[in-house]
């Protein structure tokens, strides 16, 4: 049984906030900070916190800006998040569904189909909006996909590829013919704003990719990238990490003694455990040598020479590790067209970022050419997919 993506597709938030805005808003909300804390800060009971820099942010990331659900909140030196308004579950899709929907549709337009021919769809993602109903389901039924199954599934910024294993795996099994695989992602909401190591890396997004049996038995003619292999890795670590759960307030509770403040006064601290937080020189330190060695470990069991690979769609998650992991699997003088990037535009959009990069460049292959989408992030948990196109 030969499977395919026949389609991907693409939703763009309405807004963007180049460095410059994002740093004058932080910067803003440090001197008030400073100055409202200054004798603290003289005794040394606490620190000072440190203004940011658009320039040094695009040094040692490559992000220039990032497209948000809502712009004001974040740049609001008082708010410092995104104001989405709540909206009834079942009565119109919810905000991170209708992200979704816009998606998968641009996804079965461009592989031919209607949504009542797919047969699952995998919500594939970092951060969910709720326990359940699962987003997946709530897909499935408003845009009209009938029968069939949904569910979600997270492994953070590598859900893509384990999504699309996973929709490999549904057809070969016989449980259908056609799968959508969906990252939505909100990571604005889930980002601390006040913390100067991490307030620039995310935006938010939302992909979708059609994953099919073509061929003779399916009575759909072979499109798109034939998928040739998946190989997934995990293995457990804590530098990287967002411990927000519905626990929380039960833990801080017994912290406290039943005594303590909400959890939601933590949240706006710019030290607060409770959201995204990160070790990037460990990550890097860690990761980059991780995802080149499965990438080349998958080539050599399909024997498939590095030099044959014609592009590479990284996890956009910073440009200094795309260029190192390029390095490491094709070599020193590898051609930086080969790993092209999208991450000074979108920044890190976690699950859909490998995603993104395949949609906007996958065209610039020819028939019968080699590329791997690799996806990487917490866990540790790396995602690599080999595909041909058709």
């Amino acid at each position: 049984m030969s499977i395919y993506i026949t389609g991907t597709g693409l939703f763009t938030p309405p807004h963007s906030i180049s460095n410059d805005e994002l740093v004058e808003s932080f910067n803003a909300y440090v001197e008030k900070y400073n100055r409202e804390n200054a004798e603290a800060i003289a005794s040394g009971e606490i620190e000072a916190l440190e203004a940011s820099d658009a320039d040094f942010i695009t040094k040692v990331s490559g992000i220039k800006s990032r497209y948000v659900m809502d712009k004001d909140g974040i740049l609001d030196p008082n708010v410092m998040t995104p104001r989405l308004p709540a909206r009834t579950l079942g009565e119109t899709p919810s905000l991170m569904a209708q992200m979704g929907m816009d998606a998968l549709n641009d996804a079965l337009s461009e592989a031919g189909l209607q949504a009542d021919e797919l047969d699952g769809i995998i919500v594939a993602c970092s951060n969910l909006p709720r326990a359940y109903p699962a987003l997946a389901i709530e897909i499935q039924h408003f845009i009209g996909m009938t029968g069939g199954f949904a569910y979600d599934m997270n492994v953070a910024c590598s859900a893509a590829t384990f999504g699309i294993a996973q929709a490999v795996g549904s057809i070969q099994a016989g449980l259908g013919k056609r799968m959508a695989v969906v990252n939505v992602e909100i990571t604005s909401a889930h980002l601390n704003w006040r913390n100067r190591d991490s307030h620039f890396i995310f935006g938010d997004v939302a992909t979708a990719s059609i994953i099919e049996a073509c061929g003779k038995d399916s009575g759909r003619e072979p499109k798109g990238f034939g998928i040739i292999d998946s190989k997934l890795f995990t293995e457990f670590s804590t530098n990287i990490k967002n411990e927000l759960g519905f626990l929380n307030r039960s833990e801080d509770l017994a912290r406290q003694n039943g005594q303590g403040d909400d959890i939601n006064n933590d949240l706006q601290s710019p030290t607060s455990d409770h959201l995204f937080m990160q070790n990037g020189r460990k990550v890097f330190r860690d990761v980059c040598p991780k995802v080149a060695s499965l990438i080349k470990e998958q080539l050599a069991e399909n024997d498939l020479p590095t030099d044959t690979v014609k592009m590479m769609w990284l996890h956009q998650a910073n440009a200094n590790m795309i260029d190192l992991i390029l390095r490491q699997v094709m070599g020193k003088e590898a051609d930086k067209a080969i790993a092209p990037m999208v991450i000074d535009e979108f920044a890190n959009t976690s699950s859909a970022s490998p995603i993104i990069v395949f949609h906007r460049y996958k065209d610039k292959l020819k028939s019968g050419d080699l590329g791997v989408m690799c996806s990487f992030g917490a866990g540790y948990s790396i995602g690599s997919v080999l595909v041909r196109k058709v």
